[in-house]
């Protein structure tokens, strides 16, 4: 059963996080173009959002694991597309708002794909590139079956 959802509002408060962020613009853009509730349920939230662990033998031996996330925000247009980000700081909220905006930029500029994007929780400035290289292809290993020419291109970044 689907549930009423109240608008999120622009203030100091949501800037902070992402997606607040991106939500509140949402909800004000689809106020002005008066969406529907339906379309808007469609259009503000991601259609998909996977969380993966990606253990991963370090250099000196030590196994460590990391955090990944891949959301695909719309498909609606075409296969999802948004780069991926290592850093410290990665959080889901923030990878739900840039796979949103991305499919705005898509939709804006009438490229044929829709809004992903994808973040790993690690620190590249101390980690080698042999260590980037197995976290990153332990990540995609881990969403393969998302991903595809007619699902989703991710790029790094």
């Amino acid at each position: 059963m689907a549930t009423e959802t109240s608008p999120v509002s622009i203030s100091n408060e949501n800037e902070h996080n992402p997606w607040l962020a991106a939500e509140a613009r949402f909800d004000e853009a689809a106020e002005r173009l008066k969406l529907d509730d339906g379309m808007r349920k469609v259009l503000g939230a991601p259609s998909r959002e996977i969380t993966v662990n990606i253990p991963v033998q370090l250099d000196d031996g030590r196994l460590e694991v990391f955090t990944g996330y891949r959301v695909q925000h719309s498909r609606a247009r075409g296969p999802a597309k948004g780069g991926i980000r290592f850093a410290p700081d990665v959080t889901l909220d923030e990878v739900r708002a840039l796979a949103s905006w991305m499919t705005w930029k898509c939709a804006v500029v009438n490229i044929p794909f829709g809004g992903g994007k994808g973040g790993v929780i690690c620190d590249p400035a101390i980690l080698s590139m042999t260590e980037l290289e197995k976290i990153t292809r332990r990540y995609t290993a881990e969403i393969i079956d998302f991903l595809g020419p007619e699902r989703d291109v991710p790029r790094p970044t």
